[in-house]
C-alpha cells in the first residue's frame, strides 16, 4: 500500500494509540531531558532530572542559577556532564533574555525560531527541532535515527539528519499535538519492529510505502 505522510501518520496513531511523548511534567523539564539525553540512553537521564528536580523543582530561574560546580554533579549520570552543563547554561541565559517567556520568544523569532536555538551551544539539529515541538509548539518533524530508520523501510532513505528533514514535509494542517504524536508513534514503532528483521516483516506496515516525494500530496 502506498501512503502519504498523512495517512501513514493516521495509521499508526489508529493501530497503536496515542503515545503521551515527550514524558515529563513540564517543559523546562523536557528542555533539560533534551539535552541530557544526547549520546546517552533515557536510563541514564531520570537519575539526573531527579536530581535536578530535588534541587530546583525545575522553575526556570533556579536552574539558570546553577552554576558548573552545582549542576555537574546534579546531571554526572548522563555523561558528557561539563558539556551538557554548558548547553544548560546557554540555554537558560538564552530563555532569560526573554523573562521565561515562551509564548513570547516564539512570537518575537518566528520563523527564526531555528536558526536562533541551532547558535545555542551544544544544540544540535535535533535538539532545536525537539524544542520547536515540544517548548514552542511548532508543528515540525524530528528526523531522528528512529525516523530515518522506518523511512528508509518506506523507501525513503536518508543519509543523515538534515537530508531526512528536508525530504519530510508535515501536512499544512498538521497541529503541534500531531507533531509530538507522530514523534512518539515513531519512536514507538521503531523500537517495537525495526530491531530486527522478522519483527519488521510481521508489523502492520511491511507492506507500506511512502508515495514517492516529487509526487507525494499533503
Amino acid at each position: 500500500m502506498q501512503l502519504t505522510i498523512k495517512q501513514l501518520y493516521q495509521t499508526m496513531y489508529t493501530t497503536m494509540g496515542p503515545q503521551g511523548w515527550w514524558p515529563a511534567d513540564s517543559k523546562w523539564e523536557i528542555i533539560l531531558g533534551a539535552i541530557l539525553v544526547q549520546n546517552t540512553n533515557w536510563r541514564n537521564v531520570v537519575p539526573a532530572l531527579t536530581n535536578l528536580k530535588a534541587a530546583t523543582a525545575f522553575a526556570p530561574a533556579k536552574i539558570h542559577a546553577l552554576n558548573a560546580n552545582q549542576l555537574e554533579p546534579l546531571i554526572h549520570s548522563s555523561g558528557f556532564y561539563h558539556n551538557k552543563s554548558k548547553a544548560i547554561a546557554a540555554v537558560f541565559n538564552w530563555l532569560a533574555t526573554f523573562d521565561y517567556d515562551l509564548t513570547a520568544i516564539k512570537q518575537a523569532r518566528g520563523d527564526r525560531l531555528r536558526h536562533d536555538l541551532l547558535q545555542l551551544r551544544g544544540i544540535g539539529a535535533e535538539t532545536a527541532d525537539v524544542f520547536r515541538v515540544y517548548i514552542f509548539d511548532v508543528p515540525a518533524f524530528i528526523a531522528d535515527n528512529y525516523a530515518r530508520r522506518l523511512f528508509t523501510q518506506l523507501g525513503w532513505p536518508s543519509n543523515n539528519y538534515q537530508q531526512l528533514y528536508r525530504q519530510v514535509q508535515l501536512p499544512a494542517d498538521f497541529t503541534p499535538a500531531q507533531a509530538q504524536e507522530f514523534h512518539g508513534l515513531i519512536d514507538k514503532f521503531s523500537k517495537s519492529y525495526l530491531q530486527t528483521a522478522t519483527a519488521w516483516k510481521q508489523s502492520f506496515l511491511a507492506d507500506a510505502h511512502l508515495i514517492p516525494i516529487k509526487k507525494a500530496a499533503q
